[in-house]
């Protein structure tokens, strides 16, 4: 579904990624981590398009992205921070967003499950920003794409919409698709992920089960093991 290639981004005489290989064939969940500055930021924005690579390839779905827009339809995305026009109400925000990618019914659950029904015909700008995180969450899970990416999915949200939202990346995981998640939440990575992709310094450090990373750090639990890798990066 996702192959990378030789990716090197090189932003002036900043080198942010460093020849990253990276194949994922299979659905599941998959959990992009690294210090700041290790590079999956760019990494993410590369494989959405939003950062054009100085030398390297991307192919999702075969598709070769580069001047290709086409592939982005097989793709859905959670920014961490989202930005909407704030004279929009909630309401208006969805339908605009349908009539842009095409009608869909998956919103009426999914505005169910979040609790947003009180909100629908308020303006996005007087929402709070947990509520807002809602609204983004249903704009990402409301098509049915091959791909999702998720950038800091649990930012702002509370305990229930919490729990929902991990109900509700299992279910599309067992929907067979591929799903790339970013967090510093290492509870909810543990929780969630079937594989972890550890970069360092524009490199991929480790790929593998949080098991394996535990082993392959000797340490007794995932925390210790990620401290472990940064302490040694560090030394």
């Amino acid at each position: 579904m996702i192959t990378i290639q030789n990716l090197h981004k090189t932003f002036k005489k900043n080198s942010v990624l460093t020849g990253i290989d990276l194949t994922i064939n299979s659905s599941g969940i998959y959990a992009i981590l690294g210090p700041n500055g290790s590079g999956k930021t760019t990494l993410i924005k590369s494989i959405l398009g939003m950062v054009v690579p100085t030398q390297g390839t991307i192919h999702i779905m075969g598709e070769n992205i580069k001047n290709n827009w086409h592939y982005k339809k097989n793709v859905d995305y959670l920014p961490q921070i989202a930005n909407f026009p704030n004279n929009l109400s909630v309401k208006e925000l969805f339908k605009m967003i349908k009539d842009l990618r095409g009608n869909t019914q998956a919103d009426q659950e999914l505005i169910e499950l979040f609790n947003l029904a009180p909100f629908l015909n308020k303006k996005l700008g007087n929402l709070s920003g947990g509520t807002k995180q809602k609204v983004n969450i249903v704009l990402t899970f409301m098509f049915n794409s091959p791909i999702l990416i998720l950038d800091e999915p649990t930012t702002g949200l509370d305990p229930i919409s919490l729990i929902r939202l991990k109900e509700l990346i299992r279910k599309e995981k067992t929907n067979e698709k591929t799903i790339l998640i970013t967090s510093h939440i290492m509870s909810f990575v543990e929780e969630i992920s079937d594989e972890i992709v550890f970069l360092l310094e524009g490199k991929i450090y480790f790929r593998g089960s949080i098991a394996q990373l535990k082993s392959q750090t000797q340490q007794p639990n995932f925390e210790h093991a990620i401290a472990s890798i940064l302490k040694t990066s560090y030394a």
